[in-house]
């Protein structure tokens, strides 16, 4: 384990990255950001089964910078790995395009483990597909 993994002394992970947000961002920014993640940090922290989402509901939903989703995604990453050392990626996708995703430091330089992901992703949009196709056949909602 590097430095950049460790968890900080006597705190979580994410409590250390959130005060680092706090002092680096705009408070408007830093407000909305903590709108965002507080349901599925709370979730978290409860180990609540289930998807976590971040929340963008509202009016203010499609305002929202992309630094500041990018802030929101990194947050829950610290809480769910610990690790301080995550970062945003993008990666290009035939069925779907540019796609960015949250991953450790290493898999982020490793061109064969994000093609790995960027076939994944493919796959599973294939996969989708054919399901939303089924369910328009059958009748089923396709929304869900």
């Amino acid at each position: 384990m590097n430095e950049s993994e460790l968890s900080p002394e006597g705190g979580r992970p994410v409590d250390l990255y959130l005060d680092l947000l706090r002092i680096r961002m705009a408070p408007a920014d830093y407000a909305l950001l903590l709108r965002m993640v507080e349901p599925a940090l709370k979730a978290v922290e409860d180990q609540s089964a289930g998807p976590i989402e971040l929340s963008l509901e509202g009016a203010e939903g499609g305002t929202v910078s992309q630094e500041v989703r990018d802030e929101a995604s990194l947050v829950l990453a610290v809480a769910v790995t610990g690790r301080l050392d995550n970062q945003i990626v993008e990666i290009e996708t035939e069925e779907v395009g540019p796609v960015r995703i949250v991953t450790d430091a290493d898999t982020a330089v490793d061109p064969d483990r994000r093609k790995e992901i960027a076939d994944f992703i493919g796959e599973r949009h294939r996969q989708d597909e054919e399901l939303r196709g089924i369910a328009e056949v059958s009748g089923l909602p396709t929304d869900v």
